[in-house]
């Protein structure tokens, strides 16, 4: 089981998945996990490779985001949200009783599900769901997305910031994660709205 102190010393380096997670599951017997500085690519030559970067945000000198016009906040009930993240991922989703579970964590915080409209259309444009591990005060997003033919409209910056924005008096920090190799590169999102950092860990599965 994983060191608190040692989490909250450098969470991103300590541990491949949050606190939380990391103090309750556990990992398949058919998978590895290596942080890069343990990683040998020639070691694991017969493994499917799929690193992942860990980021981090202090939370300091946040303002509250405005939306971009023509788009506002929605209530959205958890199948909305399961349709909307399933229609802006090509290769991975999630179904409603998988949300349902997120629900019953003790890290839910209804606050931190966010659904943005397209004032025109009446559609869900943006989805946002994060976090909040009260119990050492980190933040976590996990699923933030934008509909398709509506990216580039500031909306996953928004939603990024408002998620922050929202957790800043709880969480003495947040944290996020996603594939290196994600063609809409999500990394140079969270960079861009202060997250920071050079942790990349393998999810390492041996090839048949």
């Amino acid at each position: 089981m994983i060191n608190k102190n040692d989490y909250l010393q450098n969470p991103c380096r300590a541990s491949s998945i949050p606190y939380w997670k990391a103090s309750k599951v556990s990992v398949p017997d058919n998978v590895t996990i290596l942080h890069q500085e343990d990683f040998d690519k020639m070691e694991y030559a017969r493994f499917f490779d799929e690193p992942y970067f860990r980021l981090r945000h202090n939370l300091q000198g946040l303002s509250q985001p405005a939306l971009p016009q023509g788009y506002s906040l929605c209530n959205a009930a958890l199948r909305e949200f399961a349709a909307h993240i399933n229609r802006c991922y090509d290769e991975m989703g999630i179904t409603e009783d998988e949300l349902q579970k997120y629900v019953v964590r003790s890290v839910y915080n209804s606050s931190l599900w966010l659904a943005v409209k397209d004032n025109l259309s009446g559609d869900i444009v943006a989805t946002g769901i994060a976090e909040m591990d009260r119990e050492i005060g980190e933040g976590v997003l996990e699923w933030v997305q934008v509909s398709k033919a509506h990216r580039g409209c500031g909306l996953g910056g928004y939603i990024v910031m408002e998620l922050l924005w929202r957790m800043k008096d709880a969480a003495r920090f947040a944290t996020v994660s996603g594939r290196c190799k994600n063609p809409t590169n999500p990394e140079g999102l969270y960079r861009k709205c202060g997250f920071a950092g050079s942790d990349v860990w393998h999810i390492l599965r041996r090839r048949v």
